[in-house]
């Protein structure tokens, strides 16, 4: 037996008057999940405990089989597992997001937060955009690293843990009030913005009708993370695939394998074809048991408040993944198991994650369950079937409980 999750960022939603009091997922053309939606178990899961952050952190490591409440320290900590960095038990690791903030206003903390990723900035932009930042913010006991688009790392050594805002949760919004109460954080930030809104890189973006990736903001803080290996919690080899820095933090940290795949860049048109290869290759040839595929598309389409790229997001996730791995595994007499759920909702309305239980589906080939017609939020509502404690899912996907 093979085991597969299909975790969609974000994909869950809520009923929206441009699609006729319809979700993404209900208005998108998913004939694959339909089709295993007939057979499969239909529920809904509380991936984020109580009273913590519905982040893709505390999410993911639900999902993935880690109570957040004994292992998460942070979200940028395990994104610095995925850089390579080599953290002291006393530095705190940052998020170092390039953002694009209003440019009229005077002062600073008057600016407004237009995009959280910078139009999806390129790595190989963010790059010398990083360079740069190196350079003009140097000091003692800091030190940042390039991760991937517009997601890096700044270290604090022998630093504090700060209660810091995700940019995507304030899209729009005055950032005055949200501005770290360190004066050095802060004023890194406001020196980013004079480094940055005009470098090269930036004013060919604006020729390009792109937006200027103008500041650095600071967010996620933690200290070193610890996790159990996975092979060793539940006894089966496993790989991840997923073009994003936490995820590959995530695996990092649980010594599982990251897969890497050419052209995965965390947006709207990655290589869906690509993933699904990784995961079938993985479990044909490279003789793991369990592969975890993470696809950024639908959350970072939510966080944009695009209604068509959300559908179009999960639309590729069921043609090109799901399919396809559906497809060639049955078409090997390979028995598999198949969980796919998102890790939150990211809401077309409010453009930021939120904390409800999400829809899970679960395919066996060996066996039929109950199902229903299709695989949506509601038909997850109406199974009946609640899990109050996400991180038990792993267990029940591998047949342990």
């Amino acid at each position: 037996m093979k085991y597969i999750i299909m975790l969609c960022d974000g994909m869950a939603d809520e009923p929206l008057e441009e699609l006729g009091g319809r979700t993404p997922m209900e208005a998108a053309q998913t004939p694959n999940m339909d089709k295993m939606a007939v057979r499969s178990e239909i529920g809904m899961v509380r991936t984020v405990p109580e009273g913590m952050s519905p982040g893709s952190d505390t999410a993911n490591l639900s999902v993935i089989g880690y109570d957040p409440k004994m292992y998460y320290t942070g979200r940028s900590p395990l994104e610095a597992l995925s850089i390579g960095v080599d953290m002291n038990t006393d530095d705190v690791s940052f998020r170092c997001n390039i953002v694009t903030l209003s440019e009229e206003e005077e002062h600073y903390e008057d600016k407004h937060i237009l995009d959280h990723s910078s139009d999806e900035i390129t790595t190989e932009e963010a790059k010398i955009l990083m360079e740069a930042l190196k350079e003009g913010l140097a000091r003692d006991g800091y030190q940042f690293y390039t991760g991937i688009s517009y997601r890096h790392l700044l270290i604090w050594n022998h630093g504090r843990v700060l209660d810091l805002t995700a940019p995507h949760d304030i899209l729009t919004r005055r950032i005055g009030e949200y501005l770290p109460e360190d004066d050095v954080l802060r004023e890194m930030m406001e020196k980013s913005f004079e480094i940055l809104n005009h470098h090269p890189i930036n004013e060919a973006r604006r020729e390009r009708g792109l937006r200027p990736a103008n500041s650095a903001w600071f967010w996620g803080a933690g200290t070193r993370p610890s996790l159990t290996s996975f092979e060793e919690l539940y006894h089966v080899k496993g790989a991840m695939i997923s073009a994003v820095d936490l995820l590959k933090g995530i695996a990092s940290g649980a010594q599982m394998h990251n897969i890497e795949v050419e052209g995965a860049n965390g947006g709207l048109h990655t290589n869906y074809a690509g993933k699904a290869q990784g995961a079938v290759d993985a479990l044909t040839k490279e003789n793991y048991d369990f592969v975890y595929i993470h696809v950024e598309a639908p959350d970072e389409m939510g966080h944009q408040g695009s209604i068509a790229d959300k559908i179009k997001a999960i639309e590729f996730i069921d043609e090109q993944i799901i399919g396809s791995v559906t497809k060639q595994l049955s078409g090997l007499g390979i028995d598999f198991r198949m969980l796919v759920l998102p890790d939150h909702p990211t809401p077309i309305r409010v453009r930021t994650h939120t904390a409800e239980p999400v829809p899970y589906m679960l395919y066996d080939s060996t066996r039929t369950y109950k199902g229903a017609q299709v695989y949506t939020e509601e038909s997850g509502r109406r199974s009946g079937i609640m899990r109050e404690e996400g991180y038990l899912l792993m267990k029940y996907l591998l047949q342990a409980e």
